[in-house]
């Protein structure tokens, strides 16, 4: 069992930037995979970034690319998420997830754990 505790999150100004955190505890986080999803009003859970524990190899959703950057530090069990630029549209609850399988989806059905979100408002 793995417990997902996000931070980070509040209201900024669009062209600010929010660093948002994953805090792991249970189980050794440092094989899983790690994504990070959201979800706005009225609209479907959206993957936003991924991190694969085998090789370190990330992805990103074509609206956050160059913008946002996923890391992890499995010494000390946390991920993050560092959002730049940011603007009304990225406003949503922020999700961490972890997938046991280390694979780093983009598919929110291959995670296995998930924190309780995290809200993030943009302002135009």
């Amino acid at each position: 069992q793995v417990h997902l505790v996000e931070s980070g999150g509040g209201l900024v100004q669009a062209g600010g930037s929010l660093r948002l955190s994953c805090a792991a505890s249970g189980r050794t986080f440092s094989k899983y995979a790690v994504g990070w999803f959201r979800l706005a009003p009225g609209k479907e859970r959206e993957f936003v970034a991924a991190y694969r524990w085998s090789d370190g190899i990330t992805y990103y959703a074509d609206s956050v690319k160059g913008r946002f950057t996923i890391s992890r530090d499995n010494a000390k069990n946390t991920a993050a998420l560092q959002m730049n630029s940011l603007k009304p549209e990225d406003t949503a609850v922020y999700y961490c997830a972890a997938d046991l399988w280390g694979l780093g989806s983009t598919d929110w059905a291959a995670y296995d754990y998930w924190g309780q979100g995290t809200q993030v408002t943009i302002s135009s």
